[in-house]
């Protein structure tokens, strides 16, 4: 890795931890709503989606994503966060399943190497969803 691609992941990684709740679950809804977007104007419909399937009002969702929203209430960044690491799951369960797949048709030696750094992306992402509702639970007092 070049010292500039290092540099700028970590300007990268600074410049997430100064963003306010706000900018972070606004940032959790544009990633969600540009990959379950089935194309061109179809951003509506994909919020309309992430909505049912998360339980977080539509335009709760579309004011984050357009940035409208200044300020997030704790237990709102909690539920888009988890919802986030829910549609993170999602997305390497689908990977695995597509990486399995591939390793049937083709046998390589790289296929083993893929599907075990999913596995172990899958395992993070899963101990950050649920420390992500741990502290949504400690949020609302335990409810």
């Amino acid at each position: 890795m070049t010292d500039s691609k290092f540099q700028s992941q970590q300007h990268q990684l600074v410049s997430e931890r100064e963003m306010s709740s706000c900018e972070m679950a606004g940032r959790y809804v544009r990633e969600m709503t540009d990959r379950e977007a089935k194309g061109w104007g179809d951003q509506n419909n994909a919020l309309k989606r992430l909505s049912r399937r998360y339980g977080v009002s539509y335009w709760t969702l579309n004011n984050l994503r357009i940035g409208r929203s200044k300020t997030v209430e704790a237990s709102i960044f909690k539920r888009v966060q988890t919802a986030y690491f829910d549609y993170c799951e999602r997305q390497i369960a689908q990977l695995q399943h597509d990486l399995e797949l591939e390793k049937a048709v083709n046998v390589d030696a790289h296929m083993e190497d893929f599907m075990g750094e999913a596995s172990q992306l899958l395992a993070k992402v899963r101990e950050a969803k649920k420390a992500s509702k741990g502290t949504a639970r400690a949020a609302n007092g335990g409810r």
